[in-house]
């Protein structure tokens, strides 16, 4: 069966939800490693007071005992503390009683940069906050939950996913200058996959390509607007004798330009892949829009936004990577037990003879 994700719930809902399924029995999970990396998205400098509302946890509905997975669909839910202040304006059936707490007013002010505008045309909606909801990038913690699954799964085999921000110093930097001027900024991170054989993937489907999943799943975080692969762009302006990665005896390779990936496919190099983050559309000093309950001219809406949330997009990042690998190494050595997909990658690792 292959491994696949939904997920649901909306920002300042009750809960966020995910389904995964296609999961082998027998995976050991660790609550405390998942909630550390929900703990690392609402960590990073340049991030709201909202972070220290949430304290995101995972809860567990189906699918795990005693901390094994069964082979059934795992359910995972992080809940969103912050909903007790929106339980009139966020409520699934039509609310009760005068209007209480937050969300009670419909917003019409689109912010540029967001879903909003996009959202209520597409949807037909007459209340921006329809759209941004689920536009919003708080959906993320319960996808982080779910790469922390992956994770587990990819180190059972030896894989090791690691997320980080390029050049944090300078980012900081901008950060503290953006905060002063009451802006946002946003920034690139990279992605480094260890341990990852050979095979991955395919060039017999585009769609099954490692580089098309990896891609597709990185450009489908908010606010990512860009995404290369290895050295990416900048093979662009090199001869094909410079870009390329020379083979040695052993199969190596001295160079990694392809970040690991050539014609769909791992090579057995370090996967190496990253993405470039916009700057928050959310701004203390809100850009010029539409009222579209009056369709006169107005400042865009204004909320509780980071100033950068580049740290938090490492950490969505990884997880992304880590779930696009797993989805690829349980579609290559099957198994309806863990075992057994440990059992299937040696052998095949024998057969390659690769070390």
């Amino acid at each position: 069966m292959t491994l696949r994700l939904s997920s649901a719930g909306e920002s300042h809902g009750p809960a966020l939800v995910a389904i995964l399924t296609g999961l082998p029995a027998g995976l050991e999970l660790d609550r405390t490693a998942v909630d550390a990396d929900l703990k690392r998205r609402q960590e990073g400098y340049g991030r709201s007071p909202r972070q220290q509302i949430e304290q995101d946890r995972v809860e567990v509905l189906a699918g795990l005992r005693h901390g094994r997975t069964l082979g059934t669909p795992l359910a995972l839910v992080v809940a969103n503390v912050d909903h007790k202040n929106w339980t009139w304006g966020m409520s699934p059936w039509p609310p009760e009683g005068a209007p209480t707490g937050k969300g009670t007013k419909p917003v019409t002010l689109p912010r540029p940069g967001h879903a909003d505008l996009p959202g209520v045309l597409k949807y037909g909606h007459d209340d921006v906050r329809n759209s941004l909801e689920r536009a919003s990038a708080r959906h993320t913690a319960v996808h982080v939950a779910a790469g922390a699954v992956a994770k587990a799964l990819l180190a059972t085999i030896g894989i090791r996913v690691v997320g980080s921000t390029v050049d944090e110093e300078q980012l900081r930097v901008r950060i503290d200058e953006a905060r002063s001027a009451r802006d946002t900024v946003g920034g690139i991170v990279e992605v480094r996959a260890t341990g990852v054989p050979p095979g991955l993937g395919t060039y017999a489907s585009k769609d099954d390509r490692l580089d098309t999943r990896l891609a597709g799943a990185l450009m489908g975080i908010q606010a990512v607007k860009g995404v290369e692969i290895g050295d990416g762009f900048l093979l662009a302006s090199l001869l094909g004798s410079q870009a390329h990665d020379e083979i040695r005896t052993d199969r190596r390779r001295d160079t990694n330009h392809a970040g690991g990936i050539e014609a769909g496919i791992s090579n057995g190099e370090e996967i190496i892949v990253r993405a470039a983050m916009k700057p928050l559309p959310t701004l203390m000093k809100p850009l010029a829009s539409v009222d579209l309950a009056t369709g006169e001219a107005a400042n865009a809406l204004v909320e509780r936004s980071d100033v950068a949330a580049v740290e938090a997009l490492a950490v969505v990042a990884e997880c992304a990577v880590a779930w696009e690998l797993a989805v690829l190494a349980l579609d290559k050595f099957g198994g309806d037990l863990v075992d057994d997909f440990v059992v299937a990658h040696a052998a095949y690792v024998e057969r390659i003879a690769w070390a």
